[in-house]
């Protein structure tokens, strides 16, 4: 299968360099022409346009920063519903808005194409491995032919059922893993103030009923001081913003959601919106004129399980 990526971002620069390191017959492109150089470089083709990628390949992959992107791409004067058709598939693996992801699917499915949505879970740092999970929405049989690629792409693939479920479903584990982000700046800030040693809180967590992949991950960024976790504040309000949405949109009356929007719109003020999402710290970090950095820990996250092909991961039934 020959196939086409657009978006060389974070995210979708490590997807990407997973295909081609297990020998995908791969097409790249980015709006920054300098991000596809090294895939050049390890035998990629570029394609100047969208469309000119849907004409090379037989999937396409897009991976993009918001859901505007997505459908520049695809409705632009270039975009790739003016080249796809029967036997192209489009996988929009992007953290979108579910509304906007079942309207684009059924153009591209109104030229003959097949559509899946394909959202990732577990971290730029998993991405580069292949260990990464993987929600899949659409139908059956598209997920039949999307899978031998999704289990390179990821450790665990969900097939979550029609177009529009895994958009959901991602953006609510981004909702809980800011929940759990903020909740651990509070509680490092807390125990620094009570002069208990911050390694020592550290490991407490671990090992305890207060871990989470969060605390795993990003606590150690934070006490590093880089706060680097490869994800940035106006994508934490945008995820959380679309997971509030839908609450509303099924009048669900939540409490934690909108607190959590409106203290991410105040620190995308305060700091920046391509500030490091973990420096949510800063909020309770300065006010205390405290530094919540402890030796020994990274400055970036390193995946170091090994690398080994997914596989369908099967929701329990009765």
């Amino acid at each position: 299968m020959k196939i086409g990526f657009i978006g060389l971002g974070n995210v979708g620069g490590k997807l990407a360099g997973n295909l081609l390191a297990n020998g995908a017959d791969l097409t790249v492109r980015d709006l920054d022409n300098a991000a596809a150089a090294s895939f050049l470089a390890k035998g990629a083709d570029w394609a100047d346009t969208p469309a000119q990628m849907v004409e090379a390949v037989d999937l396409v992959i897009t991976c993009l920063p918001s859901p505007a992107e997505s459908a520049a791409v695809m409705e632009g004067p270039d975009g790739l519903l003016h080249a796809l058709g029967p036997g192209k598939i489009w996988a929009e693996m992007s953290t979108t808005d579910a509304d906007e992801m079942i309207r684009l699917a059924a153009l591209v499915e109104a030229t003959g194409a097949q559509a899946i949505e394909c959202p990732v879970s577990g971290g730029c740092h998993r991405a580069a491995t292949g260990n990464i999970s993987i929600f899949a929405g659409g139908e059956r049989e598209t997920f039949e032919a999307m899978l031998p690629v999704l289990t390179i792409l990821g450790r665990r693939v969900l097939h979550t059922g029609p177009i529009g479920t895994a958009s959901k479903l991602k953006v609510m584990t981004n909702y809980l893993a800011t929940t759990h982000l903020v909740a651990l700046a509070e509680a490092l800030t807390t125990m620094a103030a009570a002069g208990v040693d911050l390694a020592t809180t550290y490991e407490a967590i671990r090992i305890s009923s207060g871990n989470s992949f969060v605390h795993e991950t990003e606590s150690q960024v934070i006490l590093n001081g880089s706060r680097d976790i490869n994800f940035t504040m106006d994508l934490v309000l945008k995820d959380i913003g679309l997971f509030q949405t839908i609450a509303e949109d099924h009048a669900v009356p939540l409490e934690l959601s909108p607190l959590l929007v409106r203290l991410f719109e105040e620190a995308n003020v305060a700091y920046g919106a391509r500030e490091h999402s973990p420096n949510i710290i800063r909020r309770y970090e300065e006010p205390s004129g405290l530094d919540i950095r402890a030796p020994g820990f990274p400055a970036e996250m390193i995946d170091d399980e090994p690398a080994v092909r997914g596989a369908e991961v099967m929701p329990r039934r009765g």
